[in-house]
């Protein structure tokens, strides 16, 4: 998310137009337009030229790419009786997941999340969503999404969604998300499995930034997804008229799904603090493993320093100081010492 950007919208009054992303790609639209009986697929150049199909009875779905093209977004306030703070609202991408109700259509706004699994990062985009009576107006900040799925269930003409109405393309955009999302989740938790392993076996800094990164990811990931909650809950309700009947228990269903999505990021997250906790009980256990050697040299050395440093104090008078068995008596001595006390710390089991 940029959050720099939001200085963008800082002293600007409500209702003023005004794009907060930074890249910039072609302006495009795609009109998918259907009925169980017929199919089409154009790519238009301007909102207007999306109109006749929106006022047919079949379902029409709008797929705009481009935030930067303001000028174009306007229009669906002209065009299609949106309330200016709502476009204001798509154009601004720093947006909570949301719903709002108007008398004609439903504004809603999710987060479409993308996992890089070279590098461990989890991208954000902005989707926003217009549901009017038989159109479904999605618009997105860049190209590139994972409404495929989608696209080719409508092609199939025997599917269900050219037998339902513009509600069940919601439904269908949203299912897709929540189920990218738990291809996502099940990308994370092989990256938690290694991490884990990782940091019992060969605990390192390098781990432990990996570990605090996929953590940054898991707040994110559950910043995006726990208002969707919310919104899935209002849809299946029922209360706007928009919603058909049968199809409130397809968003209950994805309602579920959203649940166990959250739950599995809270899960993700107990387990990533678990690791930190391991790899700060290695790095200790390492270290006392360490004093410990050494504290076991230290105290096999002692004695034998001892020795040395009474023979090696010079009095012409000391015992034995020309006995000319002396020095390797001394050295067996100390010998015996030191094998004596590693026989006594293997006992002991310090060793």
């Amino acid at each position: 998310m940029k959050k720099k950007n939001l200085a963008k919208k800082v002293g600007m009054p409500s209702g003023t137009f005004g794009y907060t992303g930074d890249k910039k790609e072609d302006f495009e639209i795609t009109v998918i337009d259907y009925d169980v009986n017929a199919y089409k697929e154009v790519k238009l150049k301007s909102i207007e030229e999306c109109i006749p199909f929106t006022d047919s009875p079949t379902v029409t779905w709008i797929n705009i790419v481009g935030l930067h093209r303001v000028e174009e977004i306007e229009k669906l306030e002209k065009f299609y009786n949106i309330h200016p703070l709502v476009v204001e609202d798509i154009l601004n991408i720093n947006q909570r997941p949301k719903i709002e109700y108007f008398e004609d259509y439903i504004f809603i706004v999710v987060k479409m999340l993308t996992y890089n699994q070279e590098n461990h990062v989890v991208k954000s985009e902005q989707v926003s969503i217009i549901l009017g009576k038989n159109f479904v107006i999605t618009i997105q900040e860049r190209k590139g999404d994972i409404f495929d799925p989608v696209r080719d269930r409508i092609r199939n003409d025997k599917s269900v969604i050219r037998k339902n109405k513009a509600d069940y393309l919601l439904y269908a955009l949203i299912d897709i998300l929540v189920d990218n999302y738990f291809v996502m989740l099940e990308n994370v938790g092989e990256v938690l499995e290694n991490l884990e392993d990782r940091v019992v076996a060969y605990p390192s800094p390098e781990t432990i930034r990996s570990v605090h990164l996929l953590k940054r990811n898991l707040i994110e990931m559950r910043k995006s997804i726990w208002p969707l909650r919310e919104i899935l809950n209002d849809l299946s309700k029922g209360d706007s008229k928009l919603i058909d009947k049968k199809t409130v228990m397809y968003f209950k269903d994805v309602y579920d799904h959203a649940i166990q999505v959250i739950e599995t990021i809270e899960t993700f997250r107990d387990i990533a603090s678990e690791i930190l906790d391991i790899y700060l009980s290695s790095i200790s256990n390492r270290m006392n493993e360490i004093m410990k050697v050494l504290t076991i040299i230290g105290t096999i050395f002692i004695p034998l320093t001892f020795i040395t440093g009474i023979y090696g104090m010079n009095f012409k008078y000391m015992p034995e100081l020309k006995w000319k068995f002396g020095y390797p008596l001394s050295l067996s001595i100390m010998l015996f010492i030191g094998i004596g006390m590693l026989i006594y710390f293997k006992k002991k089991k310090w060793l």
